[in-house]
């Protein structure tokens, strides 16, 4: 399902070159939640761009479906991102001018649903992750784990196969947190396939891999320990 082939990316900070990927294979199969930790800068964040055709790589390739992504034309890059591929970031990145409804209804448009099908599936959406009386309230209106939850309904909108979670619950509570997990969760048992960067070890126990990324080196997953309770 999704796949990376001996990938390799640097840059360069203040003048010292960072390994952020260095020969990194990875396979990661349908419906496999696989959480990536590491320290600061250790490349996770490229990681996930990368796997989700958003950062090139200076050497080798990325599959998704059997598709090599960055020999793709940049438009049919997008157009694959858009139909197979669903973000979710720490910092939400919804409109701040738009609402509930017409956050979730941004990638409907972007495909070419009609009005009327938009409205009713970003209402729908919401409405599963318990917002749905929330449809009209902008972002500022809502709680931090409102909007989290907005951009879980935004992220779900075109139905992705793949989920690519950058610290989703890095800026909530405990307990909204928890919640957001067992949303990703649920959604691998559904058969989607989640990867997650965290720094939150507990958070990473939740997935059933958990990759190690340092100095742009992944070492070889492993599956966490079972969960008390």
């Amino acid at each position: 399902m999704l796949r990376m082939e001996s990938v390799t990316r640097h840059y360069t900070l203040r003048g010292r070159k960072v390994r952020a990927l260095e020969n990194v294979t990875l396979e990661i199969p349908r419906g496999d939640f696989v959480s990536v930790v590491g320290p600061s800068g250790s490349g996770k964040s490229t990681l996930l761009l990368t796997l989700g055709g958003m950062l090139s790589p200076a050497a080798g390739r990325v599959m998704l479906d059997g598709q090599s992504v960055y020999e793709l034309t940049s438009e049919d890059r997008a157009r694959l991102r858009r139909s197979k591929v669903g973000f979710v970031f720490q910092t939400f990145n919804l409109v701040p001018y738009l609402s509930a409804l017409e956050n979730v209804q941004i990638p409907l448009y972007l495909n070419g649903m009609a009005p009327a099908e938009q409205t009713r599936r970003a209402a729908s959406l919401l409405e599963q992750v318990g917002l749905g009386d929330r449809l009209d309230h902008k972002p500022s209106e809502l709680s931090v784990g409102q909007q989290q939850r907005v951009a879980l309904a935004r992220m779900l909108a075109n139905d992705p196969a793949v989920i690519l979670a950058d610290e989703p619950t890095g800026n909530l509570d405990p307990e909204t947190g928890e919640t957001v997990l067992g949303f990703l969760e649920q959604l691998s048992r559904e058969g989607r396939t989640v990867v997650m960067v965290t720094h939150d070890m507990r958070a990473a126990r939740r997935a059933r891999r958990i990759l190690k990324l340092v100095d742009g080196t992944l070492s070889n997953g492993r599956h966490p320990s079972p969960r008390a309770g």
